[in-house]
């Protein structure tokens, strides 16, 4: 019963959320900052992990592709898995545990000290004035935020291959151009809008529906980085079967 009931919960709260999203009136200057909050101050972290992740995939796949001689595809095994998989679910994971939490946790203290009532009370929807902004900056953020770490991660790769593995730069880049399709960076985009939505609904959903007190705040917190994680990792299984499935 448990389950059933948060599950309508949050099913209501996912239609509410998206209606106010669409619907009018709207706060630019709340959704520029959480497009800054969310994007831009996620760059260093998401730029970090998907170079490391290009390099670490390009020696791997050396090590394992020189066993039957075939190194030559390490330019393209890196392009294809940085951007089908590992930029928009690396960067969906990081930005989950970042802004994530920061949601939750900053609207779960409205909820403790009763600002969402204030709002409420003074004729401001809570939906319009805190969902719907963080909701639409998470889906406009993360493709752009995706598409810069598909780029660093794909350098990272091209790095290890040009200067540690002795990779022609000529060739390298031939083969990352030649084998790379529109549909491989436009999956990875369409899973990055996703991502952003799930990271921001989960944020804003724990934190608006959090217990009283610090503990509740906490909780939240942590349930609105552990729920965004896994959703994420278990719609990147959809949208890769919708893409590639057959």
């Amino acid at each position: 019963m448990n389950f059933l009931a948060a599950t309508g919960r949050l099913s209501s709260f996912t239609a509410a959320a998206i209606s106010h999203c669409v619907r009018p009136p709207f706060y630019p200057r709340i959704l520029f900052q959480q497009i800054i909050e969310i994007g831009f101050y996620s760059l260093p972290v998401v730029g970090l992990t998907t170079l490391f992740s290009g390099m670490v995939l390009a020696l791997q796949s050396y090590t394992g592709f020189a066993r039957f001689s075939a190194e030559g595809a390490v330019a393209t095994v890196v392009v294809l898995s940085v951007t089908r998989e590992l930029g928009p679910v690396l960067a969906g994971l990081m930005v989950a545990g970042r802004v994530g939490a920061s949601m939750a946790a900053e609207i779960g203290t409205m909820r403790v000290t009763e600002q969402i009532d204030a709002l409420t009370t003074l004729s401001t929807n809570p939906f319009k004035y805190l969902v719907a902004p963080r909701i639409l900056a998470g889906i406009l953020s993360l493709p752009f935020l995706v598409l810069v770490g598909d780029i660093i991660g794909v350098f990272g790769g091209y790095i290890i291959g040009v200067y540690k593995l002795g990779f022609n730069a000529g060739t390298y880049l031939q083969r990352t151009i030649e084998f790379l399709e529109p549909i491989d960076v436009i999956s990875g985009l369409v899973k990055a809008a996703a991502f952003g939505f799930l990271v921001a609904l989960m944020g804003c959903y724990h934190g608006y529906w959090s217990n009283r007190g610090a503990q509740g705040v906490g909780a939240a917190t942590t349930n609105a980085v552990v729920s965004a994680c896994i959703l994420i990792l278990i719609s990147n299984y959809g949208i890769t079967a919708l893409f590639f499935g057959n």
